[in-house]
């Protein structure tokens, strides 16, 4: 199988479905930008599909539907050239006449990918879009498939519509970066054989986007493989934050605004802390924004433990986005080895233990299932008490409330060695414990869990404290195998 398809069993499985199916079928694939959306698309159909238009960024609806008839044209290649319709309406027009005069025995797709690129405001797009579906295209032997990086936008204008797409999507795929397993079988089908600890450093900075892992090359750790993909002169991910949020957002100034606020907070922001910090009205377009990143995969909302809608607070996720705002913006480039002087700074010691608990609250089902509590209802948060003048702060990780009357309580630990227990860190665990205690009033048991990169040095002060230790391999566990 293609490297483009590890990890996407499930996505192809739902588009050969549509393809096998006795009916017409409209499929929207969701995802963001550099996920592989389009590839998966042309070598899953690649024997089926007809048409595939892409829209044009910031492309006028003249050059859309100049882009739309040579594209037909390409793909039919008819004695006389289609010529540029006036509007949509007439341009699907010339789509269904011509797949009218095919025999359509077997079924066709055809692709219509960036579609929020297409259909801008005023361009009637949509609305012809459901003309043609409506009338033609869901009467026939076709699978129309809709494709776009904003999620929001997709999720909204189409997948949502009440308008004539209203309960039209027949099938739809929300493609995701690849988790720590895949981004393993990923490497390996390139031949690059790395081990848990070198995947995770170079996760850390990439995250699971398939487009920006293809930078990586055998034969060199992760630290020499970040030097070189982010420090040299050609690396296209030196540039890649200023075209990221462009490409999915119409006005996109509030949403980087919104993740850098968040990438100086580690621990993330409620509402009202952004609404202070960043200066933003309290309305709708706030509401918007924080809804669009979190739809596009970049900022997630967590919740505080024992609190409800009032204690979520929005964390910065994406990890390129992170260590960009952290190690590349404003920073001069010099000469290879940057990422060697910046491992000795405090500022990566941070970063790293940040990191590596993100990728830890992205991996719960493998959590979940290698402690054998993935067919217990649960609940996961983190816990943050901040301190004032007779208590100090206290957070906790992650929080797994389980519905067999026990809690976890997390510590995420991201270490180059055994993590050691000190007498003084021993303290600061009791005491974390009897406040989380005091303060929510549970009655269930509690479980201090350490997982960290090389698991524990048990010593007098982890005995009768800690309750589980996990080790970075299990966040590479498939969550079927249980």
């Amino acid at each position: 199988m293609e490297d483009i398809f590890i990890g996407r069993e499930e996505e192809i499985s739902i588009l050969n479905k549509a393809l096998f199916s006795k009916e017409g079928e409209l499929v929207a694939v969701v995802g963001r930008r550099r996920v592989g959306k389009t590839l998966l698309i042309r070598r899953t159909y690649q024997f089926q599909l007809k048409f595939e238009m892409t829209g044009i960024q910031n492309g006028s609806l003249q050059e859309q539907l100049q882009h739309f008839t040579n594209r037909l044209n390409f793909h039919v290649k008819p004695t006389i050239p289609f010529q540029v319709p006036p509007n949509w309406l007439m341009a699907f027009n010339m789509l269904m006449l011509h797949f009218d005069s095919q025999p359509l025995d077997q079924k066709i797709v055809l692709f219509f990918d960036e579609l929020p690129w297409i259909a801008t405001k005023r361009s009637g797009f949509l609305k012809a879009f459901g003309v043609f579906w409506n009338s033609w295209a869901s009467m026939k032997n076709v699978v129309v498939v809709i494709c776009g990086s904003a999620a929001s936008w997709m999720i909204q204008k189409v997948v949502r519509d009440r308008g004539g797409l209203h309960n039209r999507i027949t099938r739809r795929i929300q493609l995701r970066p690849f988790n720590l397993r895949e981004t393993k079988a990923y490497f390996q089908s390139r031949a690059i054989n790395l081990n848990h600890y070198q995947i995770i450093q170079i996760y850390m900075a990439l995250g699971g986007i398939p487009h920006y892992l293809k930078e990586v090359e055998g034969g060199q750790t992760a630290a020499q493989n970040i030097d070189r993909i982010f420090f040299s002169n050609n690396s296209f991910l030196r540039e890649e934050f200023d075209l990221l949020y462009p490409a999915l957002f119409d006005n996109p100034e509030q949403h980087t605004k919104i993740i850098r606020l968040l990438a100086e907070k580690w621990k993330g922001l409620t509402r009202k802390e952004l609404i202070d910090t960043g200066r933003f009205s309290n309305g709708g377009t706030l509401s918007k924004t924080i809804e669009e990143l979190i739809q596009s995969g970049f900022i997630k909302p967590f919740y505080t433990f024992g609190k409800k809608k009032k204690g979520i607070r929005y964390r910065l996720i994406d990890e390129y986005s992170i260590f960009y705002l952290k190690f590349i913006e404003n920073k001069r480039l010099e000469e290879r080895g940057m990422w060697k002087k910046f491992s000795q700074t405090q500022t990566y010691k941070i970063w790293t233990g940040f990191a590596f608990e993100n990728i830890c609250l992205k991996h719960i089902s493998q959590i979940k299932r290698a402690m054998g509590i993935g067919g217990i209802y649960s609940e996961t948060s983190t816990y943050l008490i901040k301190g004032n003048e007779t208590q100090k702060g206290v957070q906790i990780d992650l929080v797994i409330d389980r519905n067999d009357q026990a809690i976890n309580l997390f510590e995420l630990k991201f270490y180059n060695t055994e993590f050691t227990i000190s007498k003084d860190y021993a303290a600061t665990l009791r005491k974390k414990r009897t406040i989380f205690k005091n303060n929510t009033q549970t009655k269930k048991q509690l479980f201090w869990t350490i997982l960290t990169t090389f698991g524990l040095d048990h010593n007098e002060h982890s005995l009768g404290l800690v309750d589980q230790v996990m080790t970075m391999d299990k966040l590479f566990v498939p969550v079927t195998e249980f």
